[in-house]
């Protein structure tokens, strides 16, 4: 039996195939276009359009590659299913607080969809690790870049089924 891959949400997969899609169905075949009439064009070593066509076509190849082993090896997990949701696990959203009494909302998810900006931490981001399995109450402590900190879960919720 093949064992699990990483974490993603329904959400995160469909935004790769999505992207997968438009690499495939469109930018690739206006990529293969320009380069098919560029080089129909005469002398290719210093036709631009052939040149950088077939330099970008190589780079949607290897995206388009990289895309495809990385959804066959994800786990497609969907929030909404947790059982067990007095405590952390993936697909929570999770409001801790430090010694400051500094609150700061975070919802994990799978490390491709990861966006700090948007408060989405990763699977297997620090912060991630050290709230697994974390109850409201429990003190965690997370090692981070500038030290280790402490932080308290003060709430833990998950999207309704």
């Amino acid at each position: 039996m093949k064992p699990a891959g990483p974490p993603i949400t329904p959400a995160g997969m469909a935004k790769l195939r999505a992207r997968y899609d438009h690499l495939l169905g469109k930018e690739r075949p206006e990529i293969v276009e320009i380069v098919s009439w560029a080089a129909g064009n005469g002398d290719r070593s210093e036709n631009g359009d052939y040149l950088y066509g077939r330099k970008r076509m190589r780079e949607i190849d290897r995206e388009l590659a990289f895309l495809a082993r990385r959804m066959k090896a994800l786990r497609v997990v969907d929030p909404r299913e947790q059982t067990e949701r007095a405590k952390v696990f993936f697909g929570a959203t999770v409001t801790i607080a430090d010694e400051d009494d500094n609150h700061k909302t975070v919802t994990i998810v799978g490390d491709d969809e990861q966006d700090a900006s948007k408060g989405l931490i990763g699977w297997s981001a620090p912060m991630t690790r050290a709230l697994r399995g974390a109850a409201v109450g429990d003190l965690r402590m997370v090692r981070l870049p500038s030290g280790e900190k402490e932080w308290e879960v003060m709430e833990i919720a998950y999207p309704s089924a």
